[in-house]
């Protein structure tokens, strides 16, 4: 079960292709220096199925490094150079065939290239769903973009931005992928409109408690290019549908 603030509207995080980017390829790196020898030496896990409970773990392992590196959009013959290096570093008295302190640099260098082109990318996409969406009956859009179809009324108030809200949602990526959801977890959350991010800061404030609601973000409503990897890529157009169900009493 994924944890909901690691990339939940209420956690707004650093800047486009800022601290959480180059600490990302930190942490990714580290591991696959340290504990994936097993892949290098296999020649990947496409020639390899896990059996035990310990072949499985490292494979999700693997997984897990693969998804977190995701960033970098290689493509097949860019893997086979980084399990080449992986291999070189993990093989005793094997030279490498670069000088890592010198090529380190680079590394953030094209972390930040490919994240900026795919980001450009999923705008192109997110545009179209933006549009698809403010043509949709009974929607309506926002100056800043937003779009804001009821799918049930509501009878209560509206909150304002110094309100504390209490809320069902799922989360989804524009090609309809699910990446959170309360309704999984069965447990609705409490969340102030100045911790979160602006389609939620706006859109909420257009619902009445007991509405339900979907709400189309354009990325500069949501994470911006950066966005939230592995999970959200940097200019992600995201749709989330909302259940405004309380707006807390002010202690």
């Amino acid at each position: 079960m994924t944890k909901l603030f690691a990339h939940h509207p209420t956690r707004p995080g650093p800047g486009p292709v800022g601290p959480r980017l180059f600490g990302l390829i930190g942490l990714c790196v580290l591991p696959l220096v340290t504990i994936t020898a097993s892949c290098g030496k296999q020649g990947g896990s496409s020639a390899v199925e896990p059996k035990t409970d310990d072949d499985k773990t490292f494979y999700a392992l693997g997984l897990d490094i693969g998804k977190n590196i995701d960033v970098f959009s290689l493509q097949p013959a860019e893997i086979e150079l980084v399990k080449a290096g992986l291999t070189d570093a993990l093989t005793p008295g094997r030279k490498p065939q670069v000088e890592l302190d010198k090529v380190r640099p680079k590394i953030f260098e094209l972390a930040k290239k490919r994240q900026e082109a795919r980001s450009v990318q999923e705008k192109a996409k997110g545009k179209e769903t933006v549009d698809k969406a403010a043509k949709e009956a009974g929607s309506q859009q926002l100056p800043s973009g937003i779009v804001i179809k009821t799918l049930r009324p509501g009878t209560g108030a509206s909150p304002v931005p110094t309100d504390t809200v209490k809320v069902h949602y799922e989360g989804r990526l524009s090609n309809g992928t699910v990446f959170d959801s309360s309704y999984k977890r069965n447990q609705p959350t409490e969340f102030p409109l100045t911790g979160v991010v602006k389609c939620w800061t706006e859109g909420l404030q257009k619902m009445k408690v007991g509405e339900k609601a979907q709400l189309t973000c354009p990325s500069d409503t949501a994470y911006g290019d950066q966005g939230r990897p592995p999970t959200i890529p940097g200019g992600a157009t995201l749709i989330f549908d909302v259940e405004l169900l309380d707006i807390q009493a002010k202690k």
